[in-house]
């Protein structure tokens, strides 16, 4: 589909930018929701904040655009899905700890954008 632009109006060209901005919002909000679904709150994941080491611990909540992570060392992390890593090799918890996830000083919030 091809639109000459050159034909249309100003008015006109805002229309489309408009459209095309809430299309693009639209898409890059479907992309961050099907990769938000490829983790499960209670997993263990691993992630690498810019210019740190790595860090490890519980996804706790998916939010609107990134999810809420919880370190081993108690610091909690909101993080896009994009950088999160699954950890292998971590037993399955039992159901009767499926929902308890054990914090040690849960006072720390940290941002990754």
């Amino acid at each position: 589909m091809k639109i000459d632009i050159a034909k249309l109006s100003e008015k006109e060209l805002v229309e489309l930018n408009h459209q095309i901005v809430e299309r693009l919002k639209y898409l890059e909000s479907k992309r961050t929701h099907e990769q938000m679904m490829e983790f499960k709150v209670g997993e263990k994941v691993s992630f690498e904040p810019p210019g740190r080491e790595k860090r490890t611990g519980i996804l706790v909540k998916y939010n609107r655009k990134m999810v809420s992570i919880v370190t081993e060392t108690g610091e909690r992390w909101n993080v896009p899905p994009q950088l999160l890593v699954k950890v292998k090799g971590m037993k399955p918890a039992k159901r009767s700890e499926e929902k308890v996830v054990k914090l040690k000083n849960y006072n720390h919030k940290k941002s990754i954008k």
